[in-house]
């Protein structure tokens, strides 16, 4: 089938069905957010299949996945803990290359009473191939420690590039990280914020994959989501000027995404705050000791970003 009748549109039906009508070799970027097969309450998926049923259905959309991208294109896998480990050697077989193993940590996940409170969530940079890929370090540079903390001049201007660990709320580990350190400071998009679409329940912020496809595609370029669900990511590539095309089992998931994919346009900003962490550690220079004296009303900001009012918590 032709990828360009595709384009800016949500197809509604199973997914591999849908891969297996595109050419090979004919999309630029892949972002996955699979059900996690722990049980979720989809309308029209159960999340409750045997493990060797699931890993199976994995190993074929994710060997269709493998056949669509272009020989320098690029997939981004995000999983849970259940499956990280086996959908990672999935891949491996299924030859693609892991760039990063990225970990997204938020702190009010859903709290549990017999082990640890989960609150953290696998995303897979993969390549198809080992050496030609696009990743655009200008397009996502933060200011590196010698900008934020210190205001050495011998600071490259341009920033670079975060590390692989993206937290939720740096302000509460201050003394542990960095804005440009293993820390993408990306909410969980909670059910009281701006961005909520308000009809599917498991949903990105946009600005953590504004992230992810600046730095992996160029304007112009296809954007997939197998999985489309809210359509954040198909949302955020047209936002960004690229040209998505989404597949959605679910058929009232798959109408209300559309709504909310014709509703938006080329060039409009993303929902949230592109540079959201601007505090630091204490270090004794002049700048920091500034920046400190900023800390109570940055963290007034920081909740407020949040969807809290001052003096809530989550």
């Amino acid at each position: 089938m032709n990828v360009e009748s595709l384009l800016n549109t949500i197809h509604q039906g199973d997914c591999v069905a849908g891969l297996q009508q595109l050419a090979a070799g004919s999309i630029d970027l892949v972002f996955a957010d699979p059900p996690f097969n722990i049980g979720y309450d989809y309308d029209e998926y159960d999340d409750r299949l045997d493990e060797e049923k699931y890993l199976d259905w994995c190993r074929q959309w994710m060997g269709e996945v493998q056949r669509v991208l272009k020989a320098d294109g690029t997939f981004w896998l995000a999983i849970g803990d259940e499956y990280a480990a086996e959908l990672k050697l999935v891949a491996k077989q299924l030859g693609f290359h892991t760039r990063n193993w990225v970990i997204w940590y938020y702190t009010f996940g859903v709290h549990c009473k017999s082990k640890f409170t989960r609150s953290h969530a696998h995303l897979f940079y993969f390549t198809k191939d080992k050496a030609r890929f696009t990743f655009d370090r200008e397009a996502i540079a933060v200011p590196s420690a010698r900008q934020l903390v210190y205001g050495d001049r011998r600071a490259n201007p341009t920033g670079r590039v975060p590390d692989d660990t993206w937290i939720l709320r740096p302000q509460d580990a201050a003394e542990s990280f960095e804005a440009d350190e293993d820390t993408w400071y990306f909410p969980r998009v909670s059910g009281t914020f701006k961005e909520r679409a308000g009809f599917h329940g498991c949903q990105m912020p946009e600005q953590l994959l504004g992230r992810i496809i600046k730095a992996c595609s160029r304007p112009g370029e296809i954007v997939l989501d197998p999985f489309a669900g809210s359509a954040s990511t198909l949302v955020v590539a047209k936002k960004l000027g690229r040209r998505p095309i989404g597949f959605e089992l679910s058929q009232e998931y798959a109408k209300r995404g559309q709504e909310r994919l014709d509703a938006v346009h080329s060039g409009e900003p993303l929902v949230g705050s592109a540079d959201p962490l601007q505090s630091a550690p204490a270090t004794g220079s002049r700048q920091a000791r500034k920046l400190g004296e900023r800390r109570p009303v940055l963290a007034r900001k920081q909740q407020r970003q949040l969807g809290f009012e001052p003096g809530e918590s989550e």
